[in-house]
């Protein structure tokens, strides 16, 4: 009987020792695989890579019309979101006190890292849902310093140079409204410049 006693003491002793070994290996493990923010941030931008050009625009210049390829809003958003979220990483695009904000967020700790660009005032109502667009794929091109894609707003707001003529072509609607944008958003570029380079209709020139 003594033997036996002994035997199940030591075999519940061996248990514990298991077990406390075991919690030990799992926390260890634990701490291994607990990164910061902007270590899951490296990770991803290593995964995420290059975004494909999806879309194509064709936009007004002096000698006529030029091709954009670049990647839409929806191209960028499936290349990146997998990745931060098998990051552990949440992106979020609100928009706050009049600007479009681009954030992405730790799920653990709750760091977060934004970009942001206020809207500008000279936007119509019937414009904004492109220019919130625009603002988000800019916005969240800079929160991860993605390799830069062809700038449909900047390229209509700074047409090719023209060594022969001067004569100004007409602008279309939605370019117009994307040079403003642009303009209105601190770019290298002016009404002045606007009026200058293309020949607007007088409904055109009532949104300068």
């Amino acid at each position: 009987m003594q033997n036996f006693l002994n035997f199940t003491e030591n075999n519940s002793f061996m248990e514990k020792q298991l077990i406390s070994s075991s919690e030990k290996i799992r926390q260890a493990n634990e701490v291994q695989v607990t990164l910061s923010f902007h270590q899951k941030l490296h990770r991803a931008k290593l995964a995420i890579g290059k975004v494909t050009k999806n879309s194509t625009a064709k936009i007004p210049t002096k000698n006529g019309t030029m091709n954009l390829v670049y990647a839409d809003i929806n191209a960028i958003i499936e290349a990146v979101e997998p990745i931060l979220l098998d990051n552990g990483l949440l992106l979020l695009q609100p928009i706050q006190n009049e600007s479009v904000c681009t954030q992405i967020i730790d799920i653990d700790s709750g760091v977060m890292v934004e970009s942001s660009m206020k809207l500008p005032v000279t936007v119509q109502p019937k414009d904004m849902g492109s220019a919130i667009t625009y603002y988000r794929r800019y916005t969240l091109q800079s929160a991860l310093s993605l390799q830069a894609i062809d700038d449909d707003a900047a390229a209509a707001s700074k047409p090719a140079p023209v060594k022969s003529t001067p004569t100004k072509h007409p602008i279309q609607d939605e370019r117009l409204q994307a040079a403003l944008d642009f303009i209105a958003s601190g770019g290298d570029y002016s009404i002045e410049q606007l009026k200058a380079d293309f020949s607007l209709t007088k409904e055109q020139e009532a949104k300068l």
